[in-house]
């Protein structure tokens, strides 16, 4: 099982973690990936099976404090975050001018 911290535009988000199977986690987050972005997520896989993996995954809320580390982050309504992660991946995350935010 791998956890993703989920981040939206709320302002009364909460940023739950979420457990995810091996499969369920590959469909949001492929090639390697570890940040993903939902439009992009639905814009990639069928609409339904995708309904059906969410529902699953939403019933798996992990406490922030048993969380054994977070192997993803998925954003909704922050499209503005998409530049700083151009590869899909945290640790390659880049400032809008290029450079390494780490």
């Amino acid at each position: 099982m791998k956890n993703i911290q989920v981040f939206d535009s709320a302002i009364n988000a909460v940023y739950d973690i979420f457990s995810a199977t091996d499969e369920e986690f590959a469909l949001i987050f492929p090639d390697g990936e570890d940040v993903a972005f939902i439009d992009e997520v639905y814009g990639r896989e069928s609409t339904h099976e995708l309904n059906l993996v969410f529902e699953r995954i939403w019933a798996r809320r992990v406490p922030k404090k048993e969380a054994m580390g977070i192997h993803g982050i998925l954003f909704y309504e922050l499209d503005e975050k998409k530049e700083f992660y151009p590869t899909r991946r945290d640790e390659e995350a880049r400032n809008p001018d290029g450079s390494r935010l780490r």
